[in-house]
C-alpha cells in the first residue's frame, strides 16, 4: 500500500490541490558538490584539516565512512550520479567523450520534475552527452532553488564548487611560495601519504590542497546559512559530497582509494540521526534511486544503485566496482573490485607505465617533483613502484592494513583464494554489466553514431481537441524510443522568464484563446527536435 501511494503522488503532481499536499511531505533535496577532494576533512578525523562549517554539518546528520565514486574523474563520474549506471555500461566511460546511452536511460532529475519537484543545476554537468532540455528547470551559474516560480513547490537544487579542483591546488600552491600570508595550513604539519615523497615542494603542494578545501568550506557554510535563512533547513535533505578522490598524484585518474574514496555526508532532520556514522559500502550510483525513493517516485529497474536513506534502504552490496579508461589524451584500461577488506585491481594495459605523460596532471607539482627525483635516481622504494615503466598484471591489497595500498599481495603466498575469488567476481561483474571497456572508442562511436554526426529527434506530433472557452486540449508525442518532449506556454501577458523556461511534457495541456505552444523532443545524446509550434 505504501508503494502504491507514492506512485499515486507522482502521477497527481501537477494537479494544483496535490502539488500542494505533496509539497507538506515531500523534502526538499539540496546537494552541494565539490571538486578533486578526498576524505581529507574535520568530520573524517582528521584534526589538521580546518573545515568548520563542515565539522558542524557533519555533526547534526550522518557521516558515510565507505563512500566511493566507481570512477576517478569527473566526466565519467557524474555521467554515472546522473543516470545511476555504470558508464562502462552505456559507453560513456570515457573521459569527455560524447556518447549516446540506450534509449531508456534518462538523466534522474527528470523523473523528479514529473513529481512536481523543482530542479536547479549550478552549473557543471560534464555528463558526457549534452545536456537535455527536460532535466533541469535551470542549469547555470544563475540557477538556485530560489528561482523557483511556486515557493511551495518541493526543489531539488545541485550546487558544484570548483574551488578545489587541482587547478586551484596548482594556483594556490604558487600563492604560497611567492607570499607567505597566502598560507594556511602549515606544510611542516600534514601528514604525507606514504607513497609520496617527503619534499618541500611535496609538503607545499599538499598544504594547497588542504588551503583550497578550506576556502572551499567557506562556501559550504554559506549555501548552508542561506538555506537556514529561508527556514528551509528542517525540511530539506542536504547532501556533500565530493567527485572524486585528491587531484594529486596518484589520487585523481587512479582507482586506489585515493582516486575513488570520497566524503559523503548527509543531513536530514527528523530523519537522520546527528552526529551518527555509517560504515556500509556506499557508491556514487546509489544517489540517483536513493533521491528518488525520498522524493517518492519508485527508482526505474534499471539504475545499478541502492537506496541508502529513507524507509526503503537496500541490502549493502558484498562488494563496489570502478572502472578507469581514456583519461585525457592518454587510454589506460583499469578495474577494479573492493569490499571491506580487500581490493583487486586488474591492470589490462600492463605494458604501459602507471604515469603516462598528460598535459593536465603534468603541471602539477607533485607530478614534476615525483619526474624529478626518477631522473635523479633519487625515489624511495615505495615511490619508485608508482613510478615504474611498467605495472603489474594484477593488484591486491588489504586496504585495511594497508591503507595506502602499497603492499601488492598479488604474488604473495597465502592469498591465493582471495586472488581467485576477487578476479572471478570483477569478470563477473564485467559480463553482467556489459562492461563496453574492450571496444575501441572509435568502434563505439561508429555503433553510436553511423554517419559520424549526432542525430536529431524527430519532431514531436501534436493532436488538438475543443476545449470550454475557446481554449483548446493539446496532446504530444514523440515517435523514437526514449525521447521525452519539453514545452514552454506563451500567453499574453506572461512574464519574460516563463516564456523562455522549458516545461516537461507529461500529461495534455490545455491551451487558452490567443495563446502558443512550443516543443521540443529531447533524447540523451541527441540533438533536440526541431520546435513545433501550436497556436490557438
Amino acid at each position: 500500500m505504501m508503494r502504491i501511494a507514492t506512485i499515486l503522488v507522482a502521477l497527481l503532481a501537477f494537479s494544483p490541490l496535490s502539488q500542494a499536499a505533496a509539497a507538506e511531505q515531500l523534502p526538499n533535496i539540496l546537494w552541494i558538490s565539490i571538486e578533486d577532494t578526498g576524505p581529507e576533512l574535520g568530520p573524517y578525523g582528521d584534526k589538521l584539516a580546518r573545515t568548520p562549517n563542515l565539522d558542524r554539518f557533519a555533526a547534526e546528520g550522518a557521516v558515510f565512512l565507505n563512500a566511493f565514486s566507481h570512477a576517478p574523474v569527473c566526466a565519467p563520474t557524474r555521467s554515472g550520479i546522473i543516470t545511476g549506471m555504470y558508464p562502462t555500461s552505456i559507453g560513456t566511460h570515457h573521459m569527455r567523450s560524447d556518447k549516446v546511452p540506450p534509449t531508456y536511460v534518462k538523466a534522474f532529475p527528470e523523473y523528479l520534475r514529473a513529481a512536481g519537484y523543482y530542479c536547479t543545476n549550478n552549473r557543471k554537468t560534464d555528463y558526457n552527452f549534452p545536456v537535455p532540455l527536460t532535466a533541469w528547470d535551470e542549469s547555470s551559474n544563475q540557477a538556485h532553488w530560489k528561482n523557483r516560480p511556486d515557493k511551495e513547490q518541493p526543489f531539488f537544487a545541485v550546487f558544484n564548487l570548483g574551488s578545489s579542483h587541482e587547478g586551484s591546488v596548482r594556483r594556490q600552491f604558487a600563492d604560497r611560495i611567492k607570499d607567505a600570508s597566502n598560507k594556511i595550513h602549515d606544510a611542516s604539519e600534514l601528514i604525507l601519504p606514504a607513497y609520496y615523497p617527503d619534499t618541500p615542494k611535496v609538503r607545499e603542494a599538499w598544504a594547497a590542497y588542504y588551503d583550497v578545501v578550506t576556502k572551499t568550506d567557506e562556501t559550504i557554510g554559506q549555501l548552508l546559512q542561506e538555506l537556514a535563512d529561508a527556514g528551509l533547513a528542517e525540511n530539506t535533505l542536504v547532501l556533500f559530497w565530493g567527485d572524486h578522490g585528491v587531484g594529486l598524484a596518484r589520487g585523481k585518474r587512479w582507482l586506489y582509494d585515493s582516486g575513488v574514496r570520497v566524503p559523503l555526508i548527509a543531513r536530514w532532520p527528523g530523519k537522520i540521526e546527528p552526529g551518527s556514522l555509517r560504515s556500509d559500502l556506499v557508491q556514487f550510483l546509489d544517489l540517483a534511486p536513493t533521491m528518488l525513493s525520498v522524493a517518492g517516485v519508485e527508482p526505474p529497474d534499471y539504475m545499478h544503485g541502492r537506496i541508502i536513506l529513507g524507509p526503503e534502504i537496500g541490502a549493502e552490496p558484498r562488494y563496489l566496482y570502478h572502472a578507469r579508461d581514456r583519461m585525457d589524451e592518454r587510454y589506460d584500461m583499469i578495474r577494479a573490485v573492493r569490499g571491506h577488506r580487500f581490493k583487486y585491481i586488474r591492470n589490462f594495459e600492463s605494458h604501459k607505465p602507471w604515469v603516462q605523460f598528460m598535459r593536465t596532471p603534468s603541471q602539477g607539482p607533485i607530478y614534476q617533483e615525483l619526474g624529478r627525483l626518477k631522473k635523479a635516481g633519487q625515489l624511495g622504494p615505495v615511490t619508485a613502484l608508482f613510478m615504474a615503466d611498467t605495472k603489474p598484471h594484477e593488484e591486491l591489497y588489504d586496504v585495511v592494513a594497508d591503507p595506502y595500498e602499497v603492499h601488492n599481495l598479488a604474488d604473495q603466498p597465502g592469498y591465493e583464494e582471495t586472488l581467485e575469488a576477487m578476479r572471478a567476481e570483477l569478470i563477473g561483474w564485467m559480463k553482467r554489466t556489459n562492461d563496453h571497456g574492450l571496444i575501441p572508442e572509435p568502434e563505439i562511436n561508429r555503433t553510436m553514431r553511423p554517419d559520424g554526426k549526432r542525430a536529431m529527434a524527430p519532431k514531436p506530433v501534436a493532436s488538438r481537441s475543443k476545449a470550454g472557452g475557446g481554449s483548446q486540449t493539446v496532446s504530444l508525442k514523440t515517435d523514437p524510443a526514449g525521447a521525452s518532449i519539453a514545452y514552454r506556454i506563451e500567453a499574453k501577458g506572461a512574464p519574460d522568464e516563463e516564456k523562455e523556461r522549458w516545461l516537461l511534457y507529461t500529461k495534455p495541456l490545455t491551451l487558452s484563446r490567443g495563446s502558443a505552444l512550443r516543443a521540443k523532443a529531447t533524447r540523451l545524446g541527441y540533438e533536440d527536435s526541431a520546435e513545433l509550434l501550436v497556436k490557438n
